[in-house]
């Protein structure tokens, strides 16, 4: 990998503040992977194992971040079944401030020349018309496969919070927080949810530590055995009094008893009152992969934005 500054926990800092400036102004141009709450969630969870594969680039104006770009190089991922995963691509996560939106060339030849040599693949919102005119004069082209029937493209769902449903657990269940459930429940909650995955404690050690998470805000659903049966994190964007659910999963045993409905309108009622008055929620959006969708829009959430995959081969 040529010589570049690889990401930091203050960096991540800086490019929140800017999902806030966006959120402000222009919500529908916050790209599906540089929001307040999913940049907090992929560093923390991701950091320690992946790190090292994490270049940089950020951009300034008047001493404000107008602009990042964080490209995510090849490496192996391991997951708690054993299984090795080679990513052997190109990703790059961005972000541009709407008023100086030229600099996307900038963010562009950086990737270029970062990734050169490799498939490059990036996710630009799909309203964002300017960001992917410039990034088809760069030779990115739509991701077929991403966009297929079950493909990879996620949309964005939003609903205020106002004339909340009061949530029902099955008898015997309960709600419970990371901060009073503690640990190794809440790293249990997402391993039996989204088994095989790459998810340990130290992952969990470093969502802890990003400055946006609340163990307060991160929701668990308890079975009359003790088993974590679902769970999810909420993260609050006190500037703008929004929401973001990041992730949310279920453990296979316990799916279709109405858990994950309940926990997302508990979930909503926690945000409230911790002062958000809007919530948001990302899913997939093919047409193949309907069983989140429709569950986000069970709760009252509706589809707001989407991504616009693009690849581009060496």
């Amino acid at each position: 990998m040529p010589n570049h500054e690889l990401l930091t926990a203050a960096d991540i800092q800086l490019m929140q503040g800017l999902a806030q400036h966006v959120t402000a102004v222009r919500p529908d141009l916050v790209n599906s992977d540089a929001s307040f709450g999913e940049l907090a969630w992929n560093w923390g969870k991701g950091h320690t194992a992946h790190g090292a594969t994490w270049p940089r680039r950020l951009w300034f104006s008047g001493g404000d971040l107008v602009a990042w770009a964080w490209g995510r190089l090849p490496h192996q991922v391991r997951r708690g079944d054993g299984t090795v995963k080679d990513v052997t691509g190109a990703y790059l996560a961005y972000q541009v401030r709407p008023d100086h939106a030229g600099l996307v060339d900038e963010v562009i030849d950086w990737y270029d020349g970062t990734a050169a040599g490799l498939d490059r693949t990036v996710v630009p919102s799909a309203v964002d018309e300017f960001g992917l005119e410039r990034w088809a004069a760069h030779g990115y082209r739509t991701d077929p496969d991403a966009l297929g029937d079950t493909g990879s493209w996620t949309q964005l769902n939003q609903r205020d919070l106002i004339d909340l449903e009061q949530p029902e657990l099955p008898d015997g269940y309960r709600f419970r927080t990371a901060a009073e459930a503690g640990p190794e429940a809440a790293v249990q909650a997402h391993t039996s949810a989204w088994a095989p995955t790459a998810y340990t404690a130290e992952s969990y050690e470093g969502v802890r530590r990003t400055t946006a998470y609340r163990g307060d805000l991160h929701l668990l659903v308890e079975a009359p055995n003790g088993t974590m049966a679902a769970s999810t994190i909420m993260w609050l964007d006190e500037a703008n009094r929004t929401a973001e659910f990041e992730p949310v999963g279920t453990h296979r045993d316990y799916r279709r008893l109405g858990l994950a409905r309940a926990m997302l309108l508990h979930g909503m009622h926690l945000a409230r009152a911790a002062g958000a008055t809007h919530m948001t929620v990302a899913c997939l959006g093919a047409p193949g992969h309907p069983s989140a969708r429709g569950l986000y829009y069970s709760v009252g959430f509706r589809k707001f934005t989407r991504d616009a995959p693009l690849l581009k081969t060496p």
